[in-house]
């Protein structure tokens, strides 16, 4: 068996390459640019872009199944060049927002052209990804040993990168998966208070959140740059998830808790959801030091 993973060198496609690779699978990744890739050895990295899909049909010879990294605009030509490949098996990197209803242009639209395509399918289905904090609060933890954000007492159920790989790489290798939908949560709701609070245990100094009004909030964001910047409107409510406006003051008066708990890994892996705290003590060295920043960054 010879498994395709795409978006190889993100939070979760590196995680995914290698646990295939420990499971004994001959894996070949995708990557824009595999000079830079930093892959596990054995590995057969190849050059490619799902925005441009007539740059990823040499990666999918003889590949019989493929993990999917979302590209809405272009994912019915990868579809259509897999089938034309013989890929039998896709398993999609799709986001809770499908679940909610709130996405219907991001991620949909790859999991209908997978669904549409004749191909074995499983959904995979993140919600807040926890390694999210490492862009944005990141930068002023370890510069200053402070987190300004809106709405600290506020909080959903921030999910490990590694629970949601687990998942799709059970997806791609047994059977019992095929054609099932899967929503992949943190174990329980945590405030963004008690998240810096997690974070500061994990690295052993005390960590300051100074509370922003969501304008203000912004500012940070946007002055910071990369994923903060682009997510600011969105995870600050000031849009709704397909970028139409929304007001901000409808954040803080959501209350997680009345979903009470939400589906996680445990169902396809049998084994307890990693928790914020576990992911804040893996991460420790991303918080407290810029080369381990680097480093995360770069895989």
């Amino acid at each position: 068996m010879r498994v395709l993973v795409t978006g190889a060198t993100g939070n979760v496609g590196r995680l995914v390459t290698q646990g295939l690779l420990d499971a004994g699978v001959d894996v070949r990744a995708l990557t824009r640019d595999p000079a830079r890739a930093v892959l596990p050895d054995g590995v057969d990295v190849m050059a490619g872009d799902l925005t441009q899909p007539s740059t990823v049909g040499p990666a999918m010879a003889d590949v019989d199944r493929m993990y999917l990294f979302p590209e809405a605009a272009t994912a019915r030509e990868v579809v259509a060049l897999a089938t034309r490949a013989g890929v039998r098996r896709v398993v999609v990197l799709s986001s809770g927002a499908v679940t909610a209803g709130y996405d219907t242009t991001i991620h949909l639209p790859v999991e209908r052209a997978v669904e549409e395509s004749g191909l074995e399918w499983t959904h995979v289905r993140p919600g807040e990804f926890a390694a999210n904090k490492l862009s944005l609060w990141g930068p002023s933890i370890r510069a200053e040993r402070v987190v300004r954000d809106a709405n600290p007492d506020s909080g959903w159920f921030p999910v490990h990168e590694q629970d949601i790989a687990d998942v799709a790489i059970a997806a791609l290798l047994q059977n019992v998966h095929v054609g099932n939908v899967y929503d992949i949560n943190g174990p329980a709701m945590i405030s963004l208070r008690d998240q810096v609070r997690a974070i500061a245990a994990a690295i052993g100094e005390e960590i300051r959140f100074e509370a922003l009004s969501p304008a203000e909030a912004r500012q940070v964001y946007l002055a910071q740059g990369g994923f903060a910047a682009a997510a600011a409107d969105f995870l600050l409510g000031f849009t709704d998830y397909d970028g139409n406006p929304a007001d901000p003051d409808a954040v803080a008066d959501v209350d997680p808790a009345q979903f009470g708990p939400l589906p996680t890994a445990e169902v396809v892996t049998g084994q307890p959801a990693r928790t914020f705290a576990q992911w804040a003590r893996d991460h420790a060295a991303d918080f407290s030091d810029i080369p381990g920043a680097l480093r995360a960054a770069n895989v």
